[in-house]
Formats: C-alpha cells, structure tokens, sequence
C-alpha cells in the first residue's frame, strides 16, 4: 500500500483546502526488455567479472558472452606437407580450442550473436542459437 502526497505544501495547506492528504497508488513495474534482464544470475547477488576479448571491458560472467573457437594449428597447405612429410598414415593435427568472451556490444559488432524482434526474444525458438552461415554451402 503505497502512499503520495498530493501536493508540495503541507498535509494541513492540504486538508484545508478540501484536498485529501495522501491518497494510495499502486506500485509501478518497469517494463522489462528480457525474461532474465540480461543476465542468467538467478538468485544469486553477486558474480565475478571478466575481461572482454576484443576491448578487455569488464563484463559480468554471467551476462558475457561465451562462444568456443575451435581452429586447426596449422593451415591447410601446411597441414597437407605435415601429412606428406609423416612417418605415421593416419595422423590427425591436434586443434586449438580457444575460449572467446565478449561483451554485449563486441557481440553484436562482430557478428556473435543478433539483434531480435520482441517477438524472437520471447518465443522458445528464439532462444535457440543458430550458427550464421556466410555465403557457405546451402544452393
């Protein structure tokens, strides 16, 4: 039960004048642009920050965005005399799996994740992440 005053004289300029003093308004919600405001902290206060990748911006943990980068050490004509040049037939080239954290604004910079209309945000199918494809492959 909320209570505001009417005016910004006093309670007794008020009740003088014919005016009640406070009269009772129901508490306002901010609308909400996401289900989870951002973040995927549920009940928790507080969580550690980290460091961009792109513009070493502190970012929340929870609210950074974490994609894996998986990349061959070496290119493909190297990797191919690496292959030619081998004792062993079948020799696969470890791969480097790399960790890249952004923050909001790097992702959606560099492409990581889109912006999406209210209606994506808030169907289930809008929370599947779907990998881009530039150009490659698909007619």
């Amino acid at each position: 039960f909320w209570l505001k005053p009417l005016c910004s004289g006093s309670v007794h300029q008020a009740t003088q004048a014919g005016y009640p003093a406070v009269f009772p308004t129901p508490p306002s919600k901010m609308p909400s642009k996401r289900r989870n405001n951002g973040r995927s902290k549920h009940g928790r206060g507080h969580t550690a920050i980290v460091r961009c990748c792109n513009c070493f911006r502190c970012v929340p943990k929870d609210k950074a965005i974490k994609r894996f980068q998986v990349r061959n050490m070496v290119d493909a004509s190297s990797q191919r005399d690496l292959r030619e040049a081998s004792v062993y037939s079948s020799f696969t080239m470890p791969k480097l799996y790399n960790k890249m954290i952004y923050c909001v604004s790097c992702a959606i910079h560099a492409r990581v994740v889109r912006v999406r209309n209210k209606k994506l945000r808030a169907s289930p199918e809008g929370r599947i992440y779907v990998r881009p494809t530039f150009g490659k492959g698909g007619g």
